[in-house]
Order: structure tokens, then sequence, then C-alpha cells
């Protein structure tokens, strides 16, 4: 429990912790880049012999990095922003909902945060299933890319159970999983969502061993590289206690946040995730699943006052 109430404390001298609404429950029921040895390198010489070297994936940054970052975000196939029904995405065209300002607040606190300390990849996961991970993950992303100096990538990194690209109607392939292994470019992988700075990088084809397409130098060189093409990669994850991916997943980004649900998500479950994390990347924990009303009161009591 002790380390439960060491991250909360982190979490209020951050500050980082929040509560944002939930969402209804349901009733019922290309650029290239060469990730091969170099030429130089400890493989020795390539031999033409040896057959034309793969497919680069993953881009590696030059020394122009304005210049290849302009170009893989022109190269995104565009795509209109259009939640599917029930996907409890932000409402654009009401600024002043309850969910937007939570997850504003939260917007504003990472934005603090970056300006003292390298932060621009942030892994979203929870304890167990249904906590709220992809719900945070996403409008999360929704918000920052609000800001027109911010380009925000939105991955979907949980391979096992996707679902990113249905919330935002669009193809899961190509995507991550095409991408790390060389059937596509990045900027072929990605969509680009109109009237937003946010771009989606789907799961791509199912791949019977996430793990271990996780644990490559490909999947690596993808971490290194993201942060110099977007101010804000927001990664949604499995769950911590359910498969090692975002466990795996937490010591390449720059910073982890952990979902947890108001009446739901137990403290023996906090207490085993946080034990599986690396605490000092940990920035805190968002508290999902409050009451509406709850939020409802303080918003609107502010807003019929200034009116």
């Amino acid at each position: 429990m002790s380390r439960v109430n060491d991250a909360l404390r982190r979490g209020e001298g951050n500050p980082l912790e929040t509560e944002t609404t939930t969402e209804p429950r349901p009733s019922g029921n290309g650029l290239p880049a060469d990730l091969s040895p170099s030429h130089d390198g400890p493989g020795g010489p390539r031999n033409v012999r040896d057959g034309p070297a793969p497919r680069e994936s993953v881009p590696r940054m030059s020394h122009d990095n304005g210049n290849l970052q302009r170009e893989i975000l022109a190269a995104a196939k565009a795509v209109p922003y259009r939640p599917a029904p029930e996907s409890h995405l932000l409402d654009l065209e009401n600024a002043l909902e309850t969910p937007a300002e939570e997850f504003r607040t939260l917007r504003t606190r990472l934005n603090h945060l970056q300006t003292l300390q390298p932060l621009h990849s942030v892994v979203i996961t929870s304890p167990s299933p249904a906590e709220g991970k992809t719900f945070t993950a996403v409008n999360l992303a929704i918000a920052q890319s609000q800001l027109s100096e911010h380009s925000v990538l939105l991955a979907d990194f949980d391979l096992r159970r996707p679902v990113i690209h249905n919330l935002f109607q669009i193809d899961r392939a190509p995507g991550l999983t095409d991408c790390l292994q060389g059937r596509c470019t990045l900027a072929e992988a990605l969509r680009r969502i109109e009237g937003l700075s946010l771009f989606v990088l789907p799961a791509g084809t199912p791949v019977k061993n996430p793990l271990e397409i996780l644990n490559t130098r490909q999947a690596k060189a993808l971490f290194e590289e993201l942060p110099r093409v977007f101010d804000w990669a927001i990664f949604d994850t499995p769950p911590l206690l359910f498969s090692a991916d975002a466990n795996l997943l937490a010591t390449l980004a720059d910073a982890t946040i952990l979902v947890v649900r108001i009446g739901s998500t137990t403290f023996d479950n906090v207490t085993r995730a946080m034990q599986s994390l690396c605490e000092n990347n940990v920035l805190g924990i968002v508290a999902n699943g409050a009451r509406a009303s709850e939020l409802y009161s303080k918003y609107t009591y502010y807003y019929s006052k200034s009116e």
C-alpha cells in the first residue's frame, strides 16, 4: 500500500491525478531507413549476392529533422473525424462539455511537466480490463491535438484487443504491426484526422506473438524516433496484470499513466500494478468513473454564474 500512497503523493506534487467521467455502461450484457546492419557495421559489408535489403519501415532521423518530420506528416492519409456511435469521444462542437474540461486539465498538467523534463511519449494502461484506459488515451490525444502547435500521435499498442480503429471508423491495416514487420512505412501506416493535429497509428494486421514483435529492435527504434516527429505520442496498451506488453512498453516510453475505475479497481490490483512498473516512470493515476453529477455541479455553477 505504501507504493500506492507514494504514487498518489507524487501525483499531488506533480500534480497529475484527476477524475474523468466514465463512458456510459451498456445495458445487459514513408520514409527510407535502414534498420539492418550498416555496410560498415558489425555484420561487415553487404554482399550483392545476399540479395536486396529488407524494406525499411521506421525512419531514422538525419540532420535535417524538420524536413523529415514534415514529409512524414504530409504523407499520412487524411481521414474525416467520424467517431463511431457510442464511442464516447469528446464532442468537438461542445467546448464546455464536462468530460472535455477534465481532459483539458490533464492536458495542461502534462504540458507543464513537459517544460520541466523530457516528456514526449506516454503509456496509458490500467491494472485490469474495463477500467477506461482506451477511453482516457483517445480523449487525452484529442484534447492535446486541439492545440494547433502540437502534432499528436495516438498509437494502438494493444495488439491483443485493439479497438482504436473501430472508434475512429478507420481500417485496422496497414498499421503498427505492418510497419514493424517492414510491410509498409511509418507514413503509410498513419492516418491524419482532418480538422485536428492528430495522427492515429492503428494496430495493424493481427499477429500471433504480440510481445515478441514489441521486443524487436524495430520497435525500440520506433520509440526513439517518434518524439522527433511528434510533440506528443500517446500509447494505448494492454492491462498490466493480464500481459507483459505494457510492462515492456513502459520501459521504452518517457512516462506511464495508470487508469483506475472508481468503485471497481481494488487496492490490491493497484498495488500489484505499481509493483510491476518502474516507479520512477509513473507520472500519476487517473481516476475514471466519477458520477456525472459530481462533476456537473462544479462546472454548472461556474458557467451559470459567468453567463
